[in-house]
């Protein structure tokens, strides 16, 4: 399993390009609808923990002056 905000962008449009298909109908269109909006929902959990993170790391740059690496979820 990977765990980068770069992936979790390759894993956002890998289903854009599922939901793109013309071909997909009925029953199916629903369930990766359905699938699209559990991703949707994840990965917006996921950014607001990213963005937490991102957060926390600028207020220690700027109050506590100690350098450090990226978080390597934050890593893309």
């Amino acid at each position: 399993m990977k765990n980068t905000l770069g992936d979790l962008n390759n894993h956002l449009f890998a289903e854009l390009e599922r939901l793109s298909d013309e071909e997909l109908r009925g029953d199916e269109l629903v369930e990766e609808m359905g699938r699209a909006r559990t991703i949707t929902e994840v990965s917006t959990q996921i950014i607001l923990n990213a963005h937490v993170i991102l957060k926390a790391e600028k207020f220690r740059d700027e109050k506590l002056d100690v350098s450090r690496s990226v978080p390597k979820m934050l890593e893309g």
